[in-house]
């Protein structure tokens, strides 16, 4: 059975509006601790994260995926800078680092209001990013997130958790299931890319 490892980065600034980044990584927690493959994923959250921790993160931790949650625009993600007020990373430079520091890493997760496009970016050098295309509420960013990782735990596709966690916003009632959109690099298939992998998924029965 491989392992995965999940770096969870969450910065909430002072000038930003308040979101509860403990509680999603506290439910992405419970989560992968219900399913069967819970022993195959480390999960390592961090909080308060500035800029220049991302490098420092990325070289100590080497992830299998990157999760990012907090604020986010068209053309960047709001880390905390020193005076606790949103230092902003863009597109160009989040890209630019995941390209000399990616080791492991085969999803981003940018659970950030309008990261699409910088998560469409990131897939010419990771095989495959999340990211949304609008604003997303708090509830929303936490559902999807617990249930994607649900699913992740349970040995499921990358495809097949991002499906998962769609139809749990549907179920929860929570209107933003067009939000999310899974992107992967040319050639990558995210229904055939497993983050946890199990002996039973070499066989497929009939």
């Amino acid at each position: 059975m491989t392992r995965c490892k999940v770096l969870f980065l969450a910065a909430n600034p002072l000038d930003c509006t308040s979101l509860q980044l403990d509680e999603e990584a506290r439910g992405i927690e419970q989560r992968i601790l219900q399913t069967d493959h819970r022993d195959a994923i480390v999960f390592v959250p961090k909080f308060a994260v500035r800029r220049d921790d991302l490098q420092l993160h990325l070289n100590k931790e080497k992830p299998h995926v990157l999760h990012f949650s907090g604020h986010g625009s068209k053309d960047e993600i709001e880390f905390k800078g020193d005076d606790g007020n949103a230092a902003p990373v863009g597109k160009a430079g989040l890209k630019a680092m995941l390209k000399a520091v990616k080791d492991n890493i085969r999803l981003v997760v940018l659970n950030a209001c309008y990261t699409q496009k910088a998560a469409d970016s990131i897939t010419d050098v990771i095989d495959c990013a999340i990211g949304m295309k609008r604003g997303i509420g708090d509830e929303a960013a936490r559902v999807f997130a617990a249930s994607f990782y649900l699913a992740v735990g349970f040995g499921r596709s990358v495809k097949n958790a991002f499906d998962q966690a769609i139809a749990a916003l549907q179920v929860m009632g929570i209107p933003e299931d067009k939000t999310p959109v899974l992107s992967g690099r040319d050639g990558v298939d995210p229904d055939k890319v497993f983050l946890v992998e199990v002996a039973e998924k070499q066989s497929n029965p009939h």
